[in-house]
């Protein structure tokens, strides 16, 4: 469920970041420090946007980095960071970005009820607003538990 793998210690609000790439480590960091991915994984995720394109930027306002399970991954993960200012990631549809969801996965399946709450989730266009102006990590949570 999305709200096991989104917990206060995978939040960090109003993050401060120069470009895309940062903004996705500080993401990377965090599934980094909850044991989720080795290190090499954060690599990963940026050299996917540089070898495909900005394919994460999912939504106005919002990415979603991840990388192979191969990767680094040691078992699935979220996190979730808002920027203090936005950054681009080349999308021109959806940029400038905000909000940043990092995901990893051991494979391909065991993590799909997450998925696809956090689509029912990224629908709620308000919930993210909400999100993307939270002060503190137990607004974020609580605003994800509404709509999940």
């Amino acid at each position: 469920m999305l709200i096991d793998l989104i917990t206060e210690s995978s939040i960090e609000l109003a993050v401060n970041a120069e470009d895309w790439e940062e903004a996705v480590r500080k993401g990377g960091e965090l599934l980094e420090r909850s044991g989720a991915v080795e290190n090499r994984y954060i690599d990963a995720m940026i050299n996917m946007v540089k070898e495909i394109g900005p394919y994460v930027v999912i939504s106005k306002g919002m990415a979603f980095p991840h990388a192979r399970p191969e990767d680094g991954v040691l078992r699935t993960g979220m996190s979730l960071i808002t920027l203090k200012e936005a950054v681009k990631f080349g999308d021109e549809e959806y940029d400038p970005i905000k909000l940043i969801i990092s995901f990893c996965s051991t494979d391909s399946e065991g993590h799909l009820n997450a998925l696809s709450e956090l689509v029912d989730f990224l629908r709620d266009e308000e919930a993210i607003k909400n999100v993307i102006n939270a002060k503190c990590k137990s607004e974020v949570i609580k605003i994800m538990k509404k709509v999940v």
